[in-house]
């Protein structure tokens, strides 16, 4: 009955505040005929809310959330629980509890997206905020059908070019590594640390000497391997053409990305951020007369306030809050539109480079009779061609692709069909190429998924926007975003909490490289 109590004593508070609240407002007013209606008419300002209207809200879903806690408690049979599958399911568990969800009008902390990136952001304030923050995270689609996180291959390397993107992966290597005790004895997220290996022609290869011993001074572990060593320790590989190869020896591998996002997912919400299903349509803003903006006549500064959310059942319900994270993945740019970045003049008038790309992956077989490939050290390849594969299983089993080699080759993206021609000429001749044995192949399935392409350089857009205080953006990781994810809500995180990057310094990363032009080029775009 504590948490009752408790429940009741902060409800009466915040009563109390609310007329306090508004006394003051009255005693401010110059009119003393208006001030003495104030005090008896609360509606005389329409974009006010009434004070004992909004106790009266807030105390019903305090004594809602009450009823639902007393109702645990007490709860004698746990099979009388109309639950709609086992709780011992990670998403089974986000399903129930999203059920029984109280809309949230307003927040402190409005993330955008709820797939890896935006329910690790969540993870991270509500890790370091806890209860002093109420995080808010709006999702779409939370069967998640055409998110990038759970139709991605979920690698994980610091094969890269840029310190921040190998102290990233890093991260999230250590993360994945501890994942049990960051989100529970449930979260299996099946890490399979065979590595990475990057293949180089003659041209290529002082570029991935150098990457390879940044990579190695920041922490990663991988070794330069010459054509004669490579067919030492692949001799599956074919390494015509190739003159240096670089094979991750720590820290690299693949994962389960879906589990890792019901992981962080659950997490959250066990700490108290609330998940909604819903759509952003539009922000709504608000005058802030006392902000001086450069480029912007004083007293006339605006700044984003709210967001309109469509629900499921068609109605459009507004959410007021603080701060605002776009984390929306390929829909990131549209996003930013709504809050006239790249619609508006100065610095607005520069867009959110971030657009959906889609890209295939396709699940193929080999007959292992014939084929060594798949013992368990096969590492993930990259061939010169852009062309990647790795074994899914021990049965002969793999899966790979290609990313379009030109901006005429990129296919429609009205929808999320396969294109299995696409596999014949533009990824099997590479694949047959660099594993002989792949010459037989059988494609038994694939599937496609939406790259948040960076169209600017290709990489993450990350921190606050230079125009609005209050508006953050984690997006544009073209490809690269799920494995990154743990340092990029950590990120955001002691942006808002702590003022600053802690961790990395990830400055580099944010959008005013865009307004400047300049490009953080990432040389290892897969």
């Amino acid at each position: 009955m504590l948490q009752l109590r408790n429940q009741i004593k902060l409800a009466s508070r915040t009563l109390l505040n609310n007329q306090v609240y508004y006394a003051a407002r009255c005693m401010s007013d110059d009119s003393k005929d208006k001030k003495d209606k104030q005090l008896f008419n609360f509606d005389f300002n329409p974009n006010v809310e009434n004070p004992f209207k909004r106790t009266g809200r807030i105390l019903k879903n305090d004594f809602i959330r009450a009823k639902h806690w007393i109702e645990d408690l007490f709860q004698e049979d746990p099979k009388q629980k109309k639950y709609k599958m086992p709780l011992d399911r990670i998403d089974a568990f986000i399903e129930n509890r999203e059920d029984v969800r109280i809309f949230q009008t307003h927040c402190d902390i409005l993330i955008i997206g709820g797939g890896g990136m935006g329910a690790a952001i969540a993870y991270w304030i509500k890790q370091k905020a806890h209860h002093g923050l109420n995080v808010v995270v709006l999702e779409k689609d939370p069967t998640y059908s055409e998110a990038s996180t759970p139709l991605s291959v979920g690698g994980l390397r610091q094969q890269f070019s840029l310190p921040e993107n190998i102290q990233m992966s890093l991260y999230g290597a250590e993360f994945i590594r501890k994942a049990k005790e960051y989100l529970g004895d449930n979260v299996e997220l099946n890490f399979q640390p065979y590595g990475y290996l990057t293949l180089a022609t003659e041209e290529g290869a002082d570029t991935l000497r150098a990457n390879s011993r940044l990579q190695n001074e920041l922490g990663a572990k991988n070794e330069i391997l010459t054509a004669k060593k490579l067919k030492e320790k692949f001799p599956w590989l074919n390494t015509d053409g190739i003159a240096l190869g670089c094979h991750g020896l720590e820290k690299e591998g693949w994962f389960d990305p879906w589990a890792l996002l019901c992981g962080l997912k659950k997490k959250a919400l066990d700490l108290g951020a609330h998940f909604i299903h819903g759509e952003a349509i539009d922000f709504e803003f608000k005058q802030q007369r006392e902000m001086y903006v450069e480029g912007v006549e004083f007293g006339k500064y605006e700044t984003v306030d709210r967001v309109l959310a469509r629900l499921p059942n068609g109605e459009i319900q507004p959410i007021k809050f603080a701060m605002c994270i776009i984390a929306a993945g390929h829909n990131s740019g549209k996003v930013a539109e709504m809050a006239r970045i790249g619609k508006g003049e100065g610095i607005l008038s520069v867009p959110l480079p971030i657009e959906p790309r889609k890209r295939y992956v396709y699940v193929f077989e080999c007959d292992e009779k014939k084929h060594t490939g798949a013992q368990l050290n096969t590492p993930l390849v990259i061939d010169p061609s852009n062309v990647y594969f790795r074994r899914e299983g021990l049965s002969g089993c793999y899966i790979g692709g290609r990313s379009p080699e030109s901006v005429e080759k990129e296919p429609l993206i009205d929808n999320l069909d396969v294109d299995y021609e696409y596999f014949d000429t533009d990824v099997w001749p590479h694949l047959a190429h660099r594993v002989p044995k792949f010459e037989a192949i059988k494609v038994k399935s694939g599937w496609a998924g939406y790259y948040e392409y960076n169209r600017f350089d290709e990489n993450g857009i990350i921190g606050l926007h230079p125009y609005y205080h209050n508006l953050y953006i984690a997006s544009g990781f073209s490809g690269h975003g799920i494995q990154q994810c743990p340092a990029v809500g950590r990120a955001i995180a002691e942006l808002i909490i702590d003022g600053g990057f802690l961790e990395i310094d990830l400055t580099r990363l944010g959008f005013d490289r865009i307004i400047v032009d300049q490009p953080m080029m990432e040389l290892n775009i897969v």
